[in-house]
């Protein structure tokens, strides 16, 4: 029996193999990367590395066992076809009948593009068969405290979020999560709806940059076409843009504002919050 956790050199499932590293003997871990040079420090702390790619479905033949728990970490390549790469995984679980099958969703409230890939994999999910659970990871923190180079700069957080809140949280505490499901008992075939324990807006996030940076910084809430030309004018391809962008829509709608408790019942601590993240990210 072994914790497969694919994705793991991601920036979520190095968190998840880390923390399982704390919980269970490295060699019950298997982490399936798509470059083993980047789980080299794994493999020397004795966890297996497999190399497989969700792209190439071949990859995945034969590499779980019956009585893996497997964590399926969604893919990151939102311009691909992500329900077909995930069912590349789905594939190989069910056909070694795997004991858990665990997968990084969306949540529930969300009606944005990004959520659609989600939608149709929790479908599958359930039309396997297989004991699952369902991770509707919130909105995290990361993706808002790793950009904070321009914001910076302009003196400015810029989003078409309106007076929008959103509980997110990080990374570190999604993973927490996912290492209570893969190994702990009685979370077969539940759903949770996993989020920060408090929500907030912009205004209050460029608030918290200038407390901590010493620096003027503003919210300034623009449209959504306005917002997408700035992410295309930043580099992101306009699908790509326009996907984040719808997000921002759903965050204004109040989509990503869940309050279940769920995340901090799982890992059995608070939330860490967004202003915690903001204090650490400027620390560097």
């Amino acid at each position: 029996m072994s914790i497969v956790v694919t994705g793991a050199t991601g920036h979520l499932g190095r968190h998840v193999v880390e923390q399982l590293l704390e919980k269970v003997p490295a060699d019950q871990i298997t982490a399936v990367v798509r470059t083993p040079e980047k789980a080299a420090d794994f493999a020397e702390r004795g966890v297996r590395i497999t190399v497989a790619d969700y792209n190439f479905p071949e990859t995945f033949d034969g590499l779980f066992t019956a009585g893996d728990k497997v964590l399926l970490i969604s893919g990151n390549e939102v311009d691909r076809d992500r329900v077909a790469q995930h069912k590349v995984v789905l594939g190989a679980a069910k056909a070694a009948d795997v004991a858990l099958l665990a997968y990084t969703s969306a949540p529930g409230t969300l009606t944005a593009a990004l959520a659609d890939d989600h939608r149709a994999t929790e479908e599958a999910v359930l039309a396997s068969g297989l004991p699952y659970v369902l991770l509707r990871n919130g909105w995290y923190h990361e993706n808002y405290t790793e950009q904070l180079a321009p914001v910076l700069e302009h003196g400015a957080v810029v989003h078409a979020a309106g007076e929008g809140r959103l509980t997110s949280a990080g990374r570190a505490d999604y993973a927490a999560a996912a290492v209570a499901v893969l190994t702990g008992q009685g979370h077969e075939n539940k759903t949770y709806e996993l989020s920060g324990d408090e929500a907030w807006g912009f205004a209050e996030f460029a608030a918290e940059v200038a407390r901590h940076s010493g620096k003027e910084i503003v919210y300034t809430p623009v449209s959504v076409e306005a917002y997408t030309g700035i992410l295309t004018g930043a580099g992101l391809p306009e699908p790509v843009a326009a996907i984040f962008a719808g997000v921002d829509v759903s965050i204004e709608k109040g989509e990503l504002a869940i309050l279940t408790g769920d995340l901090s019942r799982l890992t059995g601590r608070p939330a860490i919050t967004i202003a915690e993240s903001i204090a650490a990210a400027l620390k560097g």
